[in-house]
């Protein structure tokens, strides 16, 4: 199957260039500069005019609740979700029932994705306090990195012995993926909001109890033990303004930004209250904005989502009682569109930190750019095309959003992930499978 996309804008390694994209099979062969249309023979040509084509976007941090939580979410409907939003593909989480902690449950994992997922998967494996040596012997072309619970989020895998912490930094063979909050400066804060507030402290107080004091003590003790030891590191959905000092001047010391965390701040929880109920708690307009700015500075290395569906039922309460997380892998990157749209960065740098720096961070091999012989992982975009996010709209298995009754100005028209076209302008392909990422490896 030869494929040509033509008529676009070509957005890649900091250009925007108009072009041609020629696939074959699952594989760029060309790219060829200039607005004719370049001659030969396509079983299918794709008419990319007034779109920009894009690399298909690396989601590098989402919660698929497969296996063990598939009442929220499943494998099938959120790579599905993702598809429709132009991710073609993602790096999954360990806290599932069973937890993926140990080999045998990552194996099963990638097993059930080859026969479940829409679009290409890895699988991190979670850190323990006693399975260390087990994480530390994975095969580094298998999985993208160790998670690191350093603050207890879902489940019981919270590390917080010094000597394991130490231990982990000092013998990882993999990037370790950390999410930073002190459990003993959370725990203090939520008594303390019990005792003022009662037993279920409403919403609005969720970013006092998971203050910018227990992000900031977990993140900096992260980047100490990195610098130490030498460790890739890098930091899950940072937060807060004071964190990012931490970041930018060690290349081996990265930071994520979250959809969430750059999208709301602490005023919408008057508006939309547990529905943005996330771990680490999203923050102030000021935290907001600064996290913005690190886009562009350097200090903000990859933007993913974070995306965590539960059950609408699941997040009543406040915040002692409302489950933390939310589905966002379908409108990450018009949301992040939006941001370009706004000034906050430019399309250029909205590809660096979606997902030519998720395949440069985690050594994913031939994908995160478009490039002769790389995969054909493509999607395209289509400017000043608004659309209203609905009920009817959301593919997440748990069938709402926090973006629901909000218009967006982008919409996402075509996703081609492995040289095959798997959504376009509404139409899905749900047949379709993705590959098994690869990881430091040329081939």
């Amino acid at each position: 199957m030869k494929t040509l996309i033509f008529g676009g804008k070509v957005v890649n390694e900091g250009k925007v260039l108009t072009a041609s994209v020629v696939v074959d099979n699952d594989t760029i062969t060309d790219i060829i500069e200039g607005t004719d249309t370049p001659r030969g023979s396509y079983d299918q040509i794709v008419d990319a005019t007034g779109c920009f084509v894009l690399p298909g976007v690396i989601d590098d941090h989402v919660h698929f609740r497969d296996p063990g939580l598939t009442q929220k979410a499943d494998m099938q409907t959120e790579s599905r979700a993702a598809a429709f939003g132009g991710v073609t593909s993602y790096l999954d989480m360990p806290n599932t029932k069973p937890q993926t902690t140990t080999i045998d449950a990552l194996e099963a994992k990638y097993a059930d994705a080859a026969k479940k997922s829409h679009v290409n998967y890895g699988f991190f494996i979670g850190a323990t306090n006693d399975n260390i040596e087990e994480v530390c012997s994975v095969n580094p072309q298998h999985v993208p990195g160790i998670k690191l619970f350093m603050g207890s989020s879902t489940g019981n895998m919270l590390v917080d012995k010094r000597d394991v912490l130490k231990q982990l930094f000092a013998n990882s063979p993999l990037p370790i993926m950390a999410h930073c909050e002190d459990t003993d400066i959370i725990n203090r804060n939520m008594q303390l909001a019990k005792q003022k507030y009662g037993d279920d402290p409403a919403v609005e107080h969720h970013p006092e109890i998971r203050s910018e004091e227990a992000c900031w003590e977990s993140t900096r003790l992260a980047v100490e033990l990195a610098s130490e030891t030498g460790a890739r590191l890098h930091v899950a959905h940072l937060t807060t303004e004071r964190e990012l000092q931490l970041f930018g001047s060690d290349p081996k010391i990265t930071a994520e930004a979250v959809i969430a965390h750059l999208f709301f701040c602490d005023d919408d929880y008057k508006t939309l209250g547990t529905r943005i109920k996330c771990n680490p708690a999203i923050k102030t307009r000021a935290d907001r904005d600064a996290l913005r700015r690190a886009l562009s500075d350097g200090r903000i290395a990859t933007v993913g989502t974070d995306h965590a569906p539960h059950l609408l039922s699941d997040k009543e309460g406040g915040c002692a009682n409302a489950a933390s997380g939310m589905p966002m892998v379908q409108f990450s990157l018009v949301a992040m569109l939006e941001l370009v749209d706004e000034g906050v960065l430019s399309i250029e740098r909205l590809v660096e930190l979606m997902a030519h720096n998720p395949a440069r961070l985690f050594e994913i091999a031939k994908r995160g750019f478009l490039r002769k012989g790389y995969k054909a992982d493509i999607v395209l975009v289509k400017p000043q095309s608004p659309w209203t996010v609905d009920k009817d709209c959301i593919q997440s298995k748990c069938g709402w959003s926090p973006m629901e009754g909000h218009t967006f100005q982008w919409q996402v028209r075509t996703t081609m992930c492995n040289g095959h076209i798997i959504y376009n302008n509404g139409a899905f392909d749900n047949e379709s499978r993705g590959e098994e990422l690869r990881f430091r490896t040329a081939e």
